[in-house]
């Protein structure tokens, strides 16, 4: 297995970092699974007219005041 690969016990124990009332949002497009970067708190705006594709919670754009913190998963991306 990928040594990159989070484990549940270590999710955990990094989730116990965080304040226990943010919400969890992952990053996502297309299809399939990747690994996640190390999760962060992250401020951001909710845009629910955005397509599916753009996703509906954003970071804030220059001016624009964020609305919430989430805890973020992002997926790692690869260059192949």
């Amino acid at each position: 297995m990928k040594e990159d690969i989070t484990t549940v016990a270590q999710l955990i124990e990094i989730l116990k970092t965080f304040p226990t009332d943010l919400p969890v949002l992952v990053s996502g497009y297309e299809s399939g699974y990747e690994c996640f970067y190390h999760p962060q708190i992250r401020d951001l705006v909710h845009k629910s007219e955005n397509t599916y594709y753009d996703g509906e919670f954003q970071l804030p754009e220059k001016g624009e005041s964020p609305q919430f913190y989430a805890v973020i998963l992002e997926r790692m991306l690869r260059d192949d």
